[in-house]
This record gives structure tokens, C-alpha cells and sequence, in this order.
């Protein structure tokens, strides 16, 4: 019989979930992303979501019995300014509210300060396309250090630039869906720009504070071994995954990275990427696949979280959070396993002296996942959406075992 071994991560490892308020809160009526739903775009509009405005409460009490000691989550900037200008008093208290009900139970609070999202005055005024705008947004940054600085433990200034502009200014799937490189590029090094000018404000205003931003990291490989393929390969992971932090120099004090899957590079699905089509590519089998996927059709590769994190800490040599990792899983028959080969990877990388201090799955319960709707299944807890009940999914229990314990076991 094969000896059974805990695989125990370093004491004060962070174990969490992650959520977004456009995705879980509803009826976030002042934002673009609602108005662009309103007017038919995406599968299908947003509405209450999951209610977490009014249920954040119960749903603090299922990260309680998770064991989670983090939990990763985000302000709306559309709520709080509705109005250019004026900050809402009422959401202000709100989200002090919610914040405070996290440090109550003792769990450390990462606090996204820009979620995909924005008001619908600041998309109507072309959002980050124009360099001036960025004053809005430090705006923003100032008001939410003043009010809420003493109850975060970590900021996250801007979520997956790299996936916002691709899919906002790249490929035209996400408001305002336009397809331009070089609005792409505009957009790239503006948010650039407002992440360190957002780094140095809440520095200035607490100057121990911890800043970071979650880039999406992809395990990149080319198909195939050809020279075309490996140069383009190189490409796209520098603008990938390394551009932002390429602009955004040292004005990290850790790194967010979510990673989800391997992609295959080749110049075929390069063109079809830029051409936003819909046509099928045949998966090539090799080492970085096992041909298992998701209900989404993406690739399942636990070793490639090894891959990103140890790319990742060698070019920049910070401390790194894994601030999202999920699976879409309706029936739930690959989720405690691929949790548990990804933390088995982490843990490699760890040993292996990657300063890596914490996890947080992706997500919570099952949520808005932006152009798809709310198809999509990623949460531990199953999200009724008609009467808003949440109830944990038997791979909830395996993810709580390890939270409490600091440990997997290994067989």
C-alpha cells in the first residue's frame, strides 16, 4: 500500500476564493458593462446576478466554512461615482460594511479597485482610450484609500489588463467592441500608466500598504516545433503576459497572477484569434496535453501553474499570489481534482524556493461570467438563481479540508 503524505504549505499561507462585483452583486444600473447589456450585447444581461448586495453576509458565513483565512473581491467604481464628481455616501457605508463583516471573521480582505468595469460617465467620456481620463480614475483611488484604506490588506489596482484590452479593444467582444491595434495599444500603456500612478497614491496614503495588479498568465507553448511558430510564440507571451509588468516596472509589491489554462500558439490560430473567428481548431496531442477540458472547451494543464509561477518569479523576483484558478464544472466531476494537481504543482514550485503565499479559487458559487451569461459554472457553491440559495458542491468539502489543514495529501 503506497504511503499516504501531507504536502504542507509554508505557515501563514493564504487560502481564499475570488469574486467581482459586476458578477455577483447585481443591478450595477451606472455601469457600462449593464448598459451595454441592456442594449443586447452578450448572451444575456446581468440582472440580480446573485444578489450579493444584500446576501454578502451569508455568503462571508460559506467562506467561514471553507476555512478561508483571504478572500479576494472588488469595489464598483460605477456605484460609488455614479455621477461624475459625486461619490455615493449611502455605498460608501455599504462597502465599509461589507469590508468590515471580512475582518470580523478574520479574514484578510485583497481589494480590486477595477474589475472590467466602469461608470458609464467615464466609458462616455472614452474611458482609458484618452490619457486625460486617467484623473478620474486616480480620483477614484484617492477616495477609496481615504475610506476604506484601513480595512484592505491588499490592493489589486487593475484586473487583467491583458485580457480587457483583448477582448474590449482587440477582438471586439466586450463593450465598447472595437478592433483596433493601435486603440489596443492606447489602452494597454494608459492602464499601464494609471496603475502606477494608483501604486503611488495609496503608498503615499499608507505607506506599508501591499499593491499589486492580476494579470492573466498563461501557460504558452507552440504547436508543433516549427521556427514560425516558436518566434510567434515568444511574441505572444511577452505582450501576453510579461507586456504590463514590462510597463509597470517596480511598482509591484507582489504579483497577482490567475491562471486557468495552456494555450497552443501557430500562426493559424493567431489569424483566427484576431479574426474573432468561430471556426473549430483540432487539438494536436503532445506533452502539455492531457485532453481534458472544461465545459468551456479550455485545456486543463495543472503543470503549467508550475510553469507561470516560476517564469513569472524569476523574471521579477516578487512574491506572488495565485489571485484566480477555477474550473467550469456543471456536474462537478473535475473540480476536486483539478484543484488538487494544481496545488500539487504549486507546492512543487515551492520547494523548489518560489515565493508563493497564497491561493484563492476561482469562484466562490456560480456567477455572471461576463459575454457567456450565466452558463458557465465555476463556484464551489451552486447558485440558484431564482431563489438566490447557495449550496455547496461535494468538491467544496475537499477545497475546505485543505484550506483548514494547510495541506493536501498525497497518495
Amino acid at each position: 500500500m503506497a504511503e499516504i503524505k501531507r504536502l504542507v504549505f509554508p505557515p501563514g499561507f493564504l487560502w481564499g476564493t475570488a469574486t467581482a462585483a459586476h458578477q455577483v452583486e447585481g443591478n450595477n444600473i451606472h455601469s457600462d458593462w449593464w448598459e451595454w447589456e441592456q442594449a443586447g450585447g452578450g448572451t444575456e444581461p446581468s440582472g440580480q446576478a446573485c444578489g450579493q448586495y444584500e446576501l454578502f453576509s451569508k455568503d462571508f458565513n460559506l467562506i467561514k466554512k471553507l476555512h478561508n483565512n483571504a478572500h479576494r473581491l472588488s469595489l464598483e467604481w460605477a456605484r460609488l461615482e455614479p455621477k461624475c464628481g459625486w461619490f455615493d455616501p449611502q455605498e460608501v457605508k455599504h462597502y465599509r460594511k461589507v469590508l468590515s463583516s471580512l475582518k470580523k471573521r478574520g479574514i484578510k480582505t485583497f481589494v480590486t479597485l477595477h474589475h472590467f468595469t466602469n461608470p458609464s460617465w467615464f466609458a462616455q467620456k472614452g474611458g482609458f482610450v484618452k490619457r486625460a481620463n486617467l484623473q478620474y480614475f486616480e480620483k477614484y483611488v484617492s477616495y477609496c484609500a481615504k475610506n476604506f484604506g484601513d480595512l484592505v490588506d491588499a490592493w489589486i489596482t487593475i484586473n487583467e489588463p491583458n485580457m480587457y484590452v483583448g477582448a474590449a479593444y482587440l477582438q471586439g467582444l466586450w463593450p465598447p467592441q472595437k478592433r483596433s491595434l493601435w486603440l489596443s495599444l492606447k489602452v494597454m500603456l494608459n492602464l499601464a500608466l494609471a496603475h502606477r500612478r494608483a501604486y503611488q497614491i495609496l503608498h503615499q496614503k499608507f505607506t506599508d500598504c501591499q499593491v499589486g495588479a492580476a494579470v492573466s498568465y498563461q501557460s504558452i507553448h507552440p504547436t508543433r516545433k516549427k521556427l514560425i511558430n516558436r518566434l510567434l510564440c515568444w511574441v505572444v507571451k511577452f505582450f501576453s503576459n510579461n507586456f504590463f509588468y514590462f510597463l509597470t516596472g517596480k511598482t509591484h509589491d507582489f504579483l497577482g497572477l490567475n491562471y486557468y489554462q495552456n494555450v497552443k500558439i501557430s500562426w493559424r490560430i493567431f489569424k483566427l484569434f484576431l479574426s474573432s473567428s468561430e471556426e473549430k481548431i483540432e487539438e494536436e496531442q503532445d506533452d502539455y496535453f492531457s485532453g481534458e477540458t472544461t465545459d468551456l472547451g479550455w485545456n486543463i494543464y495543472p503543470r503549467g501553474i508550475h510553469e507561470v509561477v516560476v517564469e513569472a518569479y524569476r523574471k521579477y523576483r516578487k512574491p506572488i499570489f495565485i489571485t484566480e484558478n477555477g474550473v467550469a464544472d456543471s456536474k462537478d466531476t473535475r473540480r476536486k481534482d483539478f484543484i488538487q494537481d494544481h496545488l500539487r504543482w504549486l507546492y512543487e514550485a515551492i520547494k523548489e524556493g518560489i515565493d508563493v503565499r497564497g491561493y484563492f479559487y476561482w469562484t466562490l458559487l456560480d456567477n455572471f461570467e461576463w459575454a457567456l451569461g450565466f452558463k458557465p459554472k465555476f463556484g464551489l457553491a451552486k447558485t440558484d438563481y431564482s431563489t438566490l440559495r447557495r449550496n455547496f458542491r461535494p468538491s467544496a468539502r475537499f477545497y475546505a479540508e485543505v484550506c483548514q489543514n494547510n495541506a493536501i495529501l498525497d497518495l
